[in-house]
């Protein structure tokens, strides 16, 4: 038998997790470093997934298959396609900055403060949410991907609500008031799309006899297993919800703001670079493969709803005086193109939508987490509390503006192929959706460019004065991910060639092609 080379990747931060828990309270440094080291490790580990991914080959690799619970037809099934191992190695290579950036972040409050942080439990759940989010990417069977798209809900419950930021402009009171609600609302949410996604695959499991993706798919395929019309509508409302409210699509987007207004940077980077990804994951991988006819009679209405969420996304961030509630819905409204490319049903589009998915986290982490050091230096979130910072911390204000610039798809930044391929295969199919969607870039720049001037630029405030400038540490965070968005702008190749192979087969899926250019015959 083969190493179960998922399964470990997995495994690792896993227990990882709990040997981070276990750490003496007073070793937090300790605590700290084997989180980074286990980090660093899944990494290699993932490293070691993508190099034995051959894109040509089989549609799902490394794939590994045990029984779990017979009588109900389940089994432990993990596989990668294409955009799974994309997604996987996204994780990978995040957590570690992830954990440095959020080296202090849990350190024990003040003297007499009534909030005890415990170093090692911020730690083991940062690692509990990847092992979670990586089993995620990687099941092929439809009940084991259920419950870790659930469980990662608990550690991210505790992140929100349990070590919050601490730059508030209210008292300790009102913060953890808020911090409180920001995590019951998140886990509200996503609790009530997991409970119709529940029924969903318990419906899927009446109609197919399994849970096994592959199975049902080919069996879809080859006409062996036949569905009706309105079971399949219905069965993909149930999985679409779910996912709809993780990505989040307008109108279920609400709760991102308050959770990531109320997280530390790290945690806001680990909810909207990581967690959310599985929401747009799953639309791929199960939405489309598993329901197809469903996925194109729904087509119009998610098109609609990504197109507002662009909008909407862009227009509330322009008016957010709070940098974190800016990011977030800038975030709401890159989702939207993401949904946008899938729905689109081109391979440009879904190719783009993948590609869009890794790079949209690089560029969030890059300006969260450096937002994250402003913020933590000036102790609020207010944008109106800065000004002149270029001036005393340059390097903090190029790193901020590169991810500024990332972050509204500026040609030569990795976002920028993404959504340029995006736009493409929205237009060819749906001409007057991809105009409309491109307002979502000029808003994208107008929120930016207000954003770093009314921080960045202008007079020096006495507040920020005597701010220093990047630490060793935080550049250590920053500056890989600033490397990574130009490398990725100039020559996404690397990732294309692995998502491509993917998308045609999820094309096939749905039978769709993409459809021929209209040019007039050369006289």
């Amino acid at each position: 038998m083969s190493f179960p080379l998922l399964t470990a990747t997995a495994a690792l931060p896993a227990l990882g997790a709990v040997a981070t828990a276990a750490v003496p309270a007073a070793q937090r440094t300790a605590a700290k470093w084997l989180a980074l080291v286990v980090s660093l490790a899944t990494l290699a580990l993932a490293a070691v997934v993508l190099a034995r991914f051959d894109p040509d080959g089989a549609r799902y690799q490394l794939t590994e298959s045990h029984p779990w619970i017979a009588d109900f037809g389940v089994r432990y099934e993990v596989g990668v396609d294409g955009i799974a191992v994309a997604l996987i190695a996204l994780t990978a290579l995040l957590i570690p900055f992830i954990v440095l950036a959020g080296w202090h972040d849990a350190d024990p409050l003040e003297t007499g403060s009534r909030r005890w942080r415990p170093t090692q439990g911020f730690f083991a759940l940062i690692l509990a949410v990847e092992a979670m989010v990586i089993i995620s990417f990687a099941a092929t069977d439809v009940f084991v991907f259920y419950i870790f798209f659930e469980a990662m809900l608990i550690p991210m419950y505790f992140l929100i609500g349990g070590f919050g930021d601490r730059a508030h402009e209210h008292g300790e009171e009102t913060a953890a008031t808020q911090r409180s609600y920001a995590a019951v609302k998140f886990l509200l949410y996503n609790l009530v799309g997991g409970l119709i996604m529940l029924a969903a695959v318990i419906g899927l499991y009446v109609v197919a006899g399994n849970f096994s993706l592959q199975e049902i798919a080919e069996a879809r395929a080859n006409g062996s297993l036949h569905m009706a019309t309105s079971t399949e509508r219905w069965l993909f409302l149930g999985f679409f919800f779910a996912f709809a409210v993780k990505a989040p699509l307008w109108p279920l987007h609400t709760w991102l703001p308050n959770a990531m207004q109320e997280s530390t940077a790290p945690v806001a980077v680990l909810i909207t670079a990581v967690v959310d990804k599985v929401g747009t994951f799953a639309m791929l991988r199960f939405c489309l493969q598993l329901f197809p006819e469903a996925s194109k009679w729904a087509t119009p209405v998610i098109l609609v709803l990504a197109l507002i969420s662009i909008v909407y996304g862009a227009l509330l961030a322009v008016g957010q005086r709070d940098i974190k509630r800016l990011v977030a819905y800038a975030s709401i409204s890159h989702f939207g193109f993401i949904v946008l490319g899938i729905f689109a049903m081109t391979s440009q589009g879904q190719s783009g939508a993948t590609l869009y998915m890794v790079n949209h986290g690089i560029s969030t982490a890059a300006l969260m987490l450096v937002a994250g050091f402003l913020i933590s230096r000036r102790g609020s979130r207010l944008i109106a509390d800065y000004g002149g910072v270029q001036k005393v911390a340059p390097v903090l204000a190029g790193t901020f503006l590169i991810g500024g610039l990332a972050t509204l798809s500026l040609p030569g930044l990795a976002p920028f192929v993404s959504e340029f391929l995006v736009l493409v295969g929205t237009f060819t199919r749906y001409p007057a959706v991809g105009i409309i969607a491109t307002f979502g870039i000029v808003l994208a720049a107008l929120y930016t460019l207000v954003l770093y001037q009314r921080t960045m630029t202008g007079p020096v405030k006495p507040e920020v004065s005597a701010m220093p400038d990047l630490r060793a540490r935080e550049l250590v965070v920053v500056a890989p991910l600033i490397v990574l968005l130009i490398f990725l702008g100039v020559y996404p190749k690397p990732v294309t060639d692995i998502v491509n192979p993917a998308v045609k087969q999820t094309m096939s899926d749905v039978q769709k092609k993409d459809p021929k250019p209209e040019v007039e015959a050369a006289k």
